[in-house]
């Protein structure tokens, strides 16, 4: 079983996780809403995850941190990205970094016990690069002396003005095996390192999802956590996958959420007419169906092990979350009517944001054809 944390963790601490995740979600609401109008990244509500603790939830209480379960996250995800979705997706790449490194510390005896302390004790925010990297990886490792010398962009970076640590990778052209991707991890405080600001977009716009360059960064030997062959699938993208995909898709139920109650308010005062019954009783079916993926998608990750199985069924999840999500905030915007097209009714933003639940890998072809391939026994070691 996977078991990403121990199932006693944070709740035999006292913390409620829902309960905060509540209470911050409802001070984070005005920070949101200017950051959408302004392009500004959500900076005061990443301060106030620090100093509440969440940054370090997922932390072991062994190690200092909070010690709540992949469940709890998803559950602070769902509910912060009810009323931030900005704050919730940004935290969200900040989280899964984290609770993978929490399940190679209680699954392999990873030596990542150092980083996890660091996080709780420094309240340290990591970014990531692997949506925009993949399995082919991007920019360049030059071999040198005691490491590689980095150079490339890496977009997508959310987080990014709070970040500091970047969890990405470079390929090496390996003259034995050929391309290899390495990972590693850079502070972001390191030579070399940029933020270029280019986040201008249609939703999400509070998470500063910038791109990062990278010129002649140096990463020693010893900071080398992965090497792989370029293109093809490795145990590392398994474990991200359970790991991560949950997380990030229950922001997107979230704003799915407060979608449906926007439009259900905005219907009661139509409540007479047939029709809207059968438009809200639509909306409720698609969220439903939601929720249920996304609930597959958790349960899948907490009693499987990593592997293509448990990928195919994580990564069909998400396909199905990201179309119900869609649907949702589509007929939502049918159930509230015309009013829905006004800023100020905050149905718009919501539109907007769920947007995002599209470009998340595996995108909807690349998933299709994977699972297709996995149902018609093609020889894995070739993906």
């Amino acid at each position: 079983m996977l078991e990403l944390v121990r199932e006693t963790g944070g709740q035999e601490q006292g913390t409620d996780w829902r309960a905060l995740a509540e209470s911050l979600g409802q001070q984070f609401v005005k920070s949101e809403a200017e950051a959408d109008r302004s392009d500004l990244f959500v900076t005061d509500n990443f301060a106030t995850l620090k100093s509440s603790g969440l940054i370090a939830a997922g932390v072991p209480t062994e190690l200092g941190g909070g010690g709540a379960s992949h469940a709890d996250l998803c559950d602070v995800l769902r509910i912060l990205g009810r009323y931030c979705s900005s704050t919730a997706l940004a935290f969200s790449m900040h989280t899964h970094q984290v609770m993978i490194m929490t399940w190679k510390w209680h699954h392999q005896n990873a030596l990542v016990d150092g980083l996890l302390k660091r996080i709780a004790k420094e309240q340290l925010v990591l970014l990531s690069s692997g949506g925009s990297d993949w399995l082919q990886g991007s920019g360049t490792a030059k071999q040198v002396e005691g490491g590689f010398l980095i150079n490339g962009r890496k977009v997508f970076a959310s987080g990014a003005p709070a970040g500091n640590l970047l969890m990405t990778s470079a390929v090496y052209q390996d003259p034995d095996a050929g391309p290899t991707v390495l990972h590693f991890g850079l502070p972001m405080n390191a030579s070399g390192i940029t933020i270029e600001p280019t986040w201008q977009v249609m939703g999400m716009r509070g998470t500063a999802s910038h791109d990062i360059l990278l010129s002649n960064v140096f990463v020693s030997d010893k900071a080398i956590a992965v090497r792989r062959e370029q293109g093809k699938w490795h145990p590392a993208f398994h474990l991200i996958v359970a790991i991560a995909l949950p997380l990030i898709y229950s922001v997107y139920v979230g704003v799915a959420e407060a979608a449906r109650d926007l439009a259900v308010q905005k219907a009661r005062k139509r409540s007479n007419e047939e029709h809207v019954c059968y438009m809200v009783g639509s909306l409720d079916n698609e969220l439903t169906a939601a929720k249920l993926a996304l609930q597959h998608m958790i349960s899948t990750a907490v009693t499987s092990q990593p592997g293509f199985e448990t990928t195919n069924q994580v990564q069909t999840g998400r396909t199905l979350v990201a179309r119900s999500v869609l649907k949702v905030v589509d007929l939502a915007m049918e159930v509230a009517g015309g009013g829905s097209f006004y800023r100020s009714f905050g149905l718009e933003k919501l539109f907007r944001d769920a947007q995002g639940a599209r470009y998340h890998p595996l995108r909807e072809e690349a998933q299709c054809k994977l699972s297709g391939q996995i149902a018609l026994g093609w020889d894995l070691s070739s993906l």
